[in-house]
């Protein structure tokens, strides 16, 4: 007797469902429902809570923080001057990591029922979901565990003083990339840059979700060779 393939039910709460498609889990999440109302993720109130979050979060808790860290490396003998410029590679550092992240990781395939289960959660939702405006921005306790590997690197790879202010380019570069994905699904820009960025986002959405992974640049895709040789146009 042939089984029948497992069917989510987006009645019910969804994340505990995912895992068990199995090998089909790609095809499905790659396969978006256009709507701005999203799923149900758990039963649990509390835990549903933490999974929506509103885009002007994250300037809020994040821009005093890239603040602070500038000014501690300043206090630690950077001059202003210096600490900017440290910023500004730290900026560019996580032009860097926003693609490397987006391909490698928010990208992994995966077929075992966590794996599944972890993906949906950390950006197959966004994927299966590309309207749903509460779940599009990192939760902020999400950024933080995942910056501590970051604040590590930056650590050992330069000086006391200088880190911190690089870290606060990077987390600030975080934030533009944040802001920016909400705005290339929920703004309508209808010409400049807005609207090249756009159109190239949701071909990554739409299309081809094997390339297109930079986000605020597709500067990384040019150099890997993930950028895409056509485009759909603008919602």
């Amino acid at each position: 007797m042939v089984s029948k393939p497992f069917t989510v039910d987006l009645s019910k709460p969804i994340v505990f469902q995912v895992g068990h498609l199995g090998e089909a889990y790609q095809k499905w999440v790659h396969q978006p429902i256009v709507s701005k109302d999203g799923p149900r993720f758990f039963a649990n109130e509390f835990c549903e809570l933490l999974t929506r979050t509103k885009w002007w979060v994250i300037p809020l808790v994040w821009l005093p923080v890239v603040c602070w860290l500038a000014f501690v490396s300043i206090q630690r003998g950077l001059t202003p001057t210096e600490a900017a410029s440290a910023g500004v590679g730290g900026i560019f550092i996580w032009t860097l990591l926003e693609y490397c992240l987006h391909r490698f990781l928010f990208h992994v395939k995966t077929t075992s029922y966590w794996g599944n289960t972890l993906h949906y959660l950390l950006h197959g939702c966004h994927h299966k979901h590309p309207l749903d405006g509460l779940r599009l921005v990192f939760p902020p306790a999400a950024t933080a565990i995942l910056s501590v590997p970051v604040w590590t690197m930056f650590k050992l790879l330069s000086t006391p003083s200088t880190a911190p202010a690089l870290f606060g380019g990077a987390l600030l570069g975080y934030v533009i990339y944040d802001c920016t994905h909400y705005y290339l699904h929920h703004g309508k820009p209808s010409k400049g840059y807005g609207q090249i960025l756009k159109r190239y986002h949701l071909n990554h959405h739409f299309k081809t979700e094997s390339k297109g992974f930079g986000i605020t640049s597709s500067i990384w895709d040019h150099v890997f060779g993930t950028f895409p040789a056509t485009k759909v146009g603008a919602a």
